[in-house]
């Protein structure tokens, strides 16, 4: 369910400068298991946005299979979305539950969204389609 339903599209993505997820590399989430800066110089487009990556390796990985990596929720915090509320994020707060990123406000919201992770992300996704209505029109 990585897709563009719950993933990021242009016009409802958490974009800083026109670059996904305040420019941390969405691969090493998942290969790394940590949030990693991207490099302004090492760069993919999906969907219209602009992703960075650590490594050309990870670059390759993603156009490989950008579904896989993009964040869930536009790149909005998902607690956030659980509570059908948008919210910014700090790209250290994030969770990998069943092959999807999530990220979070703050490492304390990441604790709290964590604790009714499956009900938390159930609420989330039945909210995206509206909120994702609602950041489009930011």
């Amino acid at each position: 369910m990585a897709g563009t339903a719950f993933g990021q599209d242009a016009e409802s993505a958490n974009l800083l400068n026109g670059v996904a997820i305040k420019g941390y590399d969405p691969v090493a989430y998942f290969t790394v298991g940590e949030a990693v800066p991207g490099d302004e110089g090492i760069t993919a487009e999906h969907a219209g946005i602009v992703y960075q990556f650590s490594s050309e390796e990870h670059r390759d990985l993603f156009e490989a299979d950008p579904e896989r990596y993009i964040p869930a929720y536009g790149g909005w915090c998902a607690w956030a979305a659980s509570r059908d509320s948008l919210a910014d994020i700090d790209p250290t707060a994030f969770v990998i539950h069943e092959g999807r990123l999530f990220l979070n406000f703050s490492s304390f919201i990441n604790g709290r969204f964590r604790l009714r992770l499956d009900r938390n992300i159930q609420d989330a996704d039945a909210n995206w389609p509206d909120l994702a209505d609602e950041a489009a029109g930011r």
